[in-house]
């Protein structure tokens, strides 16, 4: 399924990868994007979490978007995922509208800077458009279940009543743009 891009076999921790991926990123003489995708608790953010804390350490300022921050509401994988094209990867004047879940509303407008790294995370990253843009792609890669068991676990019950109509976005996602065919690496996360 994968074929021959850089795949980190099931039990591969996350610092391992990034050992992998920052030497590169951090010689790149230009301003660089990564996008992360994969399903909902596949661990995404864990990921550009500590990509982002390990490049702000060596002195790269990169700017973290969780798209989780964008969907507006739990129709909004698809309007999340144009988002990242349209607004958030401008070269004059790139940023996003929030989404407030707890009115469930558009929010304020969030200015990036068009010049520091951008790192983009979430269901919906990586699609043919975006990733045009990109430097690198990275699909997280987590057997179904235990994704579902982690995700509900992290959301401690506010994902819980809606998880089947998200997985049918995520799964005409995944039909429509095959984001692992995108991702120059991929990484395939155990279970735990």
């Amino acid at each position: 399924m994968f074929d021959d891009r850089l795949l980190l076999q099931p039990d591969a921790d996350f610092d391992g990868m990034l050992d992998l991926i920052v030497p590169g990123l951090v010689r790149e003489q230009e301003r660089f994007v990564v996008l992360i995708d994969g399903g909902s608790g596949a661990g995404k953010t864990t990921l550009a979490v500590g990509l982002q804390t390990t490049l702000v350490t060596l002195g790269v300022p990169a700017q973290l978007v969780s798209l989780d921050q964008c969907y507006p509401g739990w129709s909004g994988l698809k309007a999340a995922s144009d988002m990242v094209a349209d607004t958030m990867l401008d070269t004059v004047a790139p940023g996003y509208r929030r989404w407030n879940w707890q009115a469930s509303e558009p929010g304020e407008w969030v200015e990036l800077d068009p010049h520091r790294p951008l790192i983009i995370e979430g269901c919906g990253a990586l699609t043919p458009l975006n990733a045009a843009y990109a430097s690198l792609g990275i699909w997280v890669h987590r057997d179904p279940l235990d994704r579902k068991e982690a995700a509900l676990l992290r959301d401690r019950g506010t994902f819980e009543a809606h998880w089947d109509h998200w997985a049918a976005q995520e799964q005409r996602h995944w039909a429509a743009h095959r984001p692992w065919n995108l991702a120059g690496l991929v990484c395939v996360v155990g279970p735990g």
